[in-house]
């Protein structure tokens, strides 16, 4: 499909991109652009074959597909590098998590000879690092892709993420970053609320509260375990539609404490039923499945 593949940053989303293309022949030769020492040594083990970089010079002039998966508080270094020594038959594409500053940063400084168009591939995971990649992280899972007045290079986008197994949709920036406010942004926010919050009260009551995590504090910390980094920019970039859905989130959360200071049943358990038909939904969807403890399995 490619002559020539750059993963920049190759961290747990790029080195699943590193395994499945290699795994499904997707370039014939890929190159890793990474600053890091101990990820390079992690990355060699992934495959011997990879050719990394620790520069961006004249030997990108030949790449013919560059993936940005650095955090995207580091895009804006890469550009310039880009704009100097890519080929304008290139296709650049990111995995970011928010569209709307991509874009304008992309319009702003990217060379007007370059081509790039935004991806979000919708996978991941509470754990960082290229060990922890897999060639079936983005098997069955959205990408979305912002559309693009390049229809040639558009439709190889679309054909490379389809061939790493992902179901391709289309969204305007505005929208994306609207709902993926709520519904992958916020839900972290409150994770790391949450554990925050049991610190506070383990502090407070100078008891090991945290060796009783049931379930649910379990698994608020699973997300709250992400990469700091990684997360702090997307709130930070997202910030608008960030605010609006905390204070969503607080009216609602007000609601809840009027209910249960004024032991009001009726309202409390309308609520509470209403909050399951959304999990039905999910499971409904094949958003995830319908097993007991989320299909985790005993290790």
């Amino acid at each position: 499909m490619f002559k020539k593949i750059l993963i920049v940053g190759c961290g747990l989303i790029g080195s699943s991109i590193l395994r499945d293309s290699y795994n499904k022949k997707i370039s014939k030769k890929i190159f890793v652009y990474e600053k890091s020492k101990k990820n390079i040594s992690k990355i060699k083990k992934i495959n011997s074959k990879v050719i990394i970089l620790n520069k961006l010079d004249k030997r990108i002039s030949e790449i013919d597909f560059v993936l940005l998966s650095t955090p995207m508080s580091q895009y804006e270094k890469i550009i310039p590098y880009l704009n100097k020594f890519l080929s304008k038959k290139s296709l650049i594409t990111d995995v970011g998590s928010t569209k709307q500053n991509i874009l304008k940063l992309k319009n702003k400084k990217l060379s007007k000879s370059l081509d790039w168009i935004l991806s979000h591939p919708i996978s991941g995971s509470e754990v960082s690092g290229p060990e922890n990649g897999s060639k079936n992280l983005f098997l069955n899972k959205w990408c979305i892709i912002i559309r693009d007045k390049n229809k040639n290079k558009l439709k190889v986008l679309v054909r490379f993420w389809k061939k790493l197994g992902s179901k391709v949709i289309f969204m305007d920036p505005i929208e994306h970053d609207k709902i993926f406010s709520i519904t992958s942004h916020l839900p972290h926010l409150i994770a790391y609320n949450l554990i925050k919050t049991a610190q506070d009260f383990q502090k407070k009551n100078k008891k090991n509260i945290i060796q009783f995590s049931a379930g649910g504090l379990r698994d608020f910390s699973r997300t709250a375990a992400s990469n700091e980094i990684m997360w702090r920019d997307i709130f930070f970039n997202n910030k608008k539609n960030m605010i609006s859905t905390i204070n969503m989130f607080i009216k609602n959360l007000k609601v809840f404490k009027k209910n249960i200071n004024n032991l009001n049943n009726k309202d409390l358990i309308r609520i509470l039923i209403n909050s399951k038909k959304v999990r039905k939904q999910i499971i409904h969807l094949k958003q995830d499945i319908s097993k007991p403890d989320f299909g985790r399995e005993e290790v």
